[in-house]
């Protein structure tokens, strides 16, 4: 009976700590797009001038 209560908290850990990963990934992956830039990038080239709208 210890041996399966142990395994069960080693599964429960396990599942926590796969959940706590996940939401790490997530949380920084939607940081990241937040932090993309918005506006206007004006850009000076052998082609003239672009103007693109981000």
């Amino acid at each position: 009976m210890e041996f399966q209560l142990t395994m069960n908290r080693n599964t429960l850990y396990l599942i926590i700590g796969a959940l706590a990963v996940v939401a790490a990934v997530v949380g920084y992956q939607l940081y990241q797009e937040r932090q993309k830039a918005t506006g206007i990038e004006i850009n000076v080239g052998k082609g003239g001038i672009s103007i693109e709208k981000k």
